[in-house]
């Protein structure tokens, strides 16, 4: 399987077992330089930063989310969104700044120059998200993040982590978290 290919099976499998609905968010972190097997920030590719963004896309298609993409911290992690995001999620905060390869790293700067409309927020909480490369996206996704282990666990030679996220649980020990069914 090429680097496309390997994402969109990762991306999902998370789709799947986090129940990620059209028009939520998952934050996408990726390190071109570690799946080349360099270290974190050396050595941008923007070939492969193409095949992630591919990858994404074509899971997108099949799920409707809205793909957040996390820049480097030249940019303070600031995410390239579809502008649309803006109006779906009025709290995001719009920052000024065009993502490159060497200021945002490769992979936010393709996908910024392939959207339509593209704009950078200050930060998202995410429903899930994949970090290819230990870019850390934590502080992208909702509080109570459950981790997921795809059976994808490298893309070339960088870890792959995921996680989906859920409510909060509230209450104590007479709480009920799901509704039973009536019986009929």
């Amino acid at each position: 399987m090429d680097i496309a290919d390997l994402v969109e099976k990762a991306l999902c499998e998370l789709i799947d077992a986090g129940r990620l609905k059209a028009g939520q968010i998952l934050v996408v972190g990726a390190s071109t330089s570690e799946v080349a097997g360099r270290r974190i920030g050396t050595s941008g590719s923007e070939e492969v930063a193409a095949a992630i963004v591919a990858g994404v896309e074509r899971a997108r298609e099949r799920a409707g989310f809205f793909p957040a993409y996390q820049c480097c911290e030249h940019l303070n992690r600031a995410l390239v969104v579809d502008r649309l995001l803006l109006e779906r999620y009025p709290g995001l905060v719009e920052v000024a700044a065009v993502p490159a390869p060497k200021a945002g790293g490769a992979t936010a700067a393709r996908a910024y120059r392939e959207m339509d409309d593209p704009c950078l927020v200050e930060s998202v909480q995410a429903h899930a998200g994949i970090d290819i490369g230990d870019t850390l996206i934590g502080m992208h996704l909702r509080r109570v993040a459950v981790p997921f282990r795809p059976s994808v666990r490298r893309i070339g030679e960088a870890n792959v982590t995921m996680a989906y996220t859920r409510p909060p649980y509230i209450g104590g020990p007479r709480a009920i978290y799901t509704l039973e069914p009536a019986n009929q």
